[in-house]
């Protein structure tokens, strides 16, 4: 059953890839919630299956095993004319938006492209509405009649965040929506963000590999490692309470230009283990400082130490 406070619920999620005579396993039982109004963040190193899952929560990539629920409903079950309805709960921004648009299409074709698709409005009603989201994401309504090389990188994400909150969706997915874009830039970007799914009370999923702009957009954040989330917690508190030793890896690859110059930097040690096989016990094991014998044998649940907030390690369970 769902819980009431969350409209989106996400259990157990797995994802193999076959290659050659071996599997490769992308995302290994993931679960996690989300409620209306917040952003939820997903941070790791490339390759950790953040990606792999912000594509199967939007019904892009087929799922191996697992549940998806939105507002209690199982949509990856959905066929048909009920499967094409209701994509437009779900909107996907991606990290380069040149790729989405048509060279030919001006930029006012393709921001009512999508309303005229799923609600048939007139093309005149469409123009209208999409000189309205351009001004909503900071941009002005004559932007309609442009193309898309006669806009800038930042402009082209805000036109693609533009066309996919034109539908109204319930959950917004950011796969690296800032990583191809200038640091100013992608401040402005995260701003927005953060102003559209405060106002519009809809469900943000985040996911980046830079953990202070993570941090600065979402409520909460999810760290994943080698296809696993190892921790959950609050954005304010992760400084203070971040236990997983990957998740203090992290925080220890952000520097400060007031740091100690003299400081030695604490460089983790290896490199993460193949997902071609999964190992026996923690993923983290061979890179980790405090691994035991237990660490080596057994695979850490994620589990609650504090309201709030969960981690897969053994140092803090059981």
């Amino acid at each position: 059953m769902q819980d009431n406070n969350f409209f989106l619920e996400v259990k157990e999620l797995n994802k193999t890839f076959p290659v050659k005579k071996e599997k490769l396993y992308a995302v290994n039982q993931v679960s996690f919630s989300l409620k209306k109004g917040e952003c939820l963040g997903i941070v790791g190193e490339s390759g950790c299956g953040k990606s792999t899952l912000a594509r199967m929560v939007a019904g892009i990539t087929p799922v191996s095993g697992g549940e998806i629920l939105l507002e209690g409903l199982d949509y990856l079950s959905l066929k048909g004319t009920r499967k094409r309805q209701f994509r437009r709960n779900i909107q996907m921004v991606f990290q380069d938006p040149l790729s989405s648009f048509s060279p030919r299409m001006k930029v006012g074709t393709y921001l009512m492209e999508a309303r005229r698709n799923f609600d048939g409005i007139s093309k005149e009603e469409g123009l209208k509405e999409a000189g309205e989201l351009l001004q909503e994401v900071g941009l002005p309504p004559e932007f309609v009649n442009r193309y898309p090389h006669e806009l800038s990188g930042g402009q082209l994400q805000r036109v693609a965040i533009a066309r996919a909150i034109s539908v109204q969706p319930k959950l917004l997915i950011c796969d690296e929506a800032t990583g191809a874009l200038d640091v100013s830039i992608q401040n402005q970007i995260a701003q927005l963000l953060v102003k559209l799914v405060e106002e519009k009370q809809i469900g943000c999923l985040f996911i980046g590999h830079d953990l202070a702009l993570v941090r600065s957009v979402s409520q909460r954040i999810a760290v994943m490692y080698l296809g696993k989330i190892v921790e959950i917690l609050e954005s304010e508190t992760l400084g203070e309470k971040a236990v997983h030793p990957y998740t203090r890896m992290l925080l220890g690859s952000i520097f400060d230009v007031y740091c100690d110059q003299n400081e030695e930097i604490a460089a983790p040690k290896g490199e993460p283990p193949s997902p071609l096989k999964v190992r026996k016990g923690c993923a983290f094991a061979e890179r980790c400082r405090w691994c035991s014998e237990k660490c080596r044998e057994n695979v850490p649940a994620l589990q609650e130490i504090e309201l709030g907030h969960k981690v897969a390690c053994f140092q803090y369970t059981v």
